[in-house]
């Protein structure tokens, strides 16, 4: 654990064991590739399954496995055909869902016979009746991929519930539509879904949809009920979590959320993922420096610092708007962990330009930082960009950035020598400090017990990880 995330570590695959007795038949298994998103996404579809007579058991003894895909950058795509490729040489059934499976569709039924059906989000609400007809042999008509982006209104436009007439996977919370499908004391709660920016190289807003808000009282609740299952912390994912509440004509409606997820009894703490800077008012990162039972925490999609690269992308910032935004946080709680992803080797990107985002991250003092090389994805106006690069020297630029990165992120680890920190142990005598996300980097506290929230002294590191003695 620790170790900064890497271009090829930017999807994630967990294989989910069984949580409920074995049934004799209608069994289905999870397999969940990507980011967190998709996590709460089979958590929902398990919990369809369960309402509608499944019972969830490992992939081995399944009648179907279900594989959560992510179609976000190549080598998710990749991983995602492999995984259908490796399920389907089981013998059993294997169904494609997630981003892979509805930005591609019927294609990729085409392409992938292995697969005994591929289904899109649409699917989602009847997936029981679904997998029943995958068992029964009747045929399943493969996904077509639309825009969702034309689907749904564009916002901001009031809209206090989410759409009726399209699917949108985490909406509409009843207790029944999610099933826990592990007891870590963590867990991820989705704020909304889609994206409504325009970024040169991002595809997500094409199968992900417009940007639509849960309402402030289906996210509580559903908070809530984590926090009966034994949730401790729990992390709002979306794909642009500062634009929550726009579309509900509230801007500031995350800030008013915040106070009242971290009132729940039962939860500790209440971290905020995938912030975009350019969106992030001072008022919403002195909630999140300073309200009891949040964490100091920014988790700010940067990409790089290059203003003429920024301007490529479709996004806004430099090293100095970047750097001041950190200080403004740092000055409110100065123990504020940060993180981000660049992307190196986007089209056009000069040498200058890399020294540049070099030298931010000399200045930005992150602690853990994400490198992804630039790759074309299909549909987006980057792919049409002149000024491509080998990928020899992206793969090169890549390697350079990184190698700085893990001198970057141990430097900073090592910085935090003597802090006190609240650490949520999450497995034998590991767990992570308010400052550390889900993907960052662990401390270690020998002897603390899975589940306990621990008052630690940092004493030393491993890399980008912390060690730390119990104060009390």
């Amino acid at each position: 654990m620790g170790a900064p995330i890497r271009c090829d570590e930017g999807h994630c695959r967990r294989g989910y064991p069984a949580n409920v007795s074995q049934a004799p038949s209608r069994t289905a298994a999870f397999v969940t590739l990507g980011c967190a998103r998709n996590e709460v996404d089979s958590e929902e579809l398990a919990g369809r399954l369960g309402a509608q007579g499944w019972t969830l058991t490992d992939a081995d003894d399944a009648d179907v496995v279900v594989i959560n895909t992510c179609g976000f950058v190549d080598s998710a795509k990749k991983d995602s055909i492999d995984t259908v490729l490796a399920a389907a040489d089981t013998g059993g059934k294997v169904v494609a869902v997630g981003c892979l499976a509805e930005r591609y569709g019927d294609e990729l039924a085409a392409s992938l016979p292995e697969a005994d059906a591929v289904l899109g989000f649409d699917s989602y609400a009847d997936i029981g009746a679904r997998l029943d007809d995958v068992l029964a042999g009747r045929p399943v008509r493969p996904h077509l991929p639309r825009d969702r982006r034309r689907l749904l209104p564009v916002t901001p436009v009031h809209r206090p519930a989410a759409v009726a007439d399209v699917a949108v996977p985490g909406h509409g919370w009843v207790p029944s539509a999610r099933r826990r499908l592990d007891d870590a004391p963590t867990a991820y709660l989705k704020l909304a879904s889609g994206c409504d920016r325009r970024c040169t190289f991002c595809a997500i807003p094409s199968f992900r949809g417009s940007f639509v808000s849960r309402p402030p009282a289906e996210v509580l609740e559903e908070a809530s009920w984590l926090a009966s299952t034994g949730v401790r912390e729990v992390v709002l994912v979306s794909e642009n979590s500062t634009s929550y509440g726009k579309d509900l004509g509230d801007l500031r409606a995350l800030e008013k959320l915040l106070p009242r997820l971290a009132g729940i009894d039962g939860i500790e703490r209440v971290r905020v993922s995938y912030l975009q800077p350019a969106e992030l008012r001072p008022s919403l990162v002195e909630a999140i420096a300073t309200l009891p039972g949040v964490a100091r925490y920014l988790d700010l999609s940067f990409q790089h610092a290059s203003a003429r690269v920024l301007r490529r992308m479709k996004r806004f910032g430099s090293t100095e708007a970047f750097v001041e935004l950190l200080d403004l946080a740092r000055g409110l709680a100065p123990e504020l962990g940060a993180r981000s992803n660049v992307i190196v080797g986007f089209p056009g990107e000069t040498e200058d330009d890399l020294a540049e985002l070099e030298r931010f991250l000399t200045l930005a003092r992150l602690d853990a930082i994400g490198v992804f090389g630039y790759s074309d994805e299909d549909g987006t106006a980057a792919a049409g960009f002149d000024g491509k690069l080998e990928a020899d020297e992206v793969a090169a630029r890549v390697e350079r950035v990184a190698a700085l990165v893990d001198e970057l992120v141990a430097q900073r680890a090592e910085d935090r020598i003597g802090e006190t920190v609240e650490v949520l142990i999450e497995g034998a005598g590991v767990g992570r400090a308010a400052h550390q996300g889900p993907d960052d980097a662990a401390t270690q506290v020998p002897g603390a017990r899975r589940g306990d929230l621990v008052t630690a002294a940092v004493t030393g590191t491993d890399g980008a990880d912390l060690v730390a003695v119990p104060l009390r």
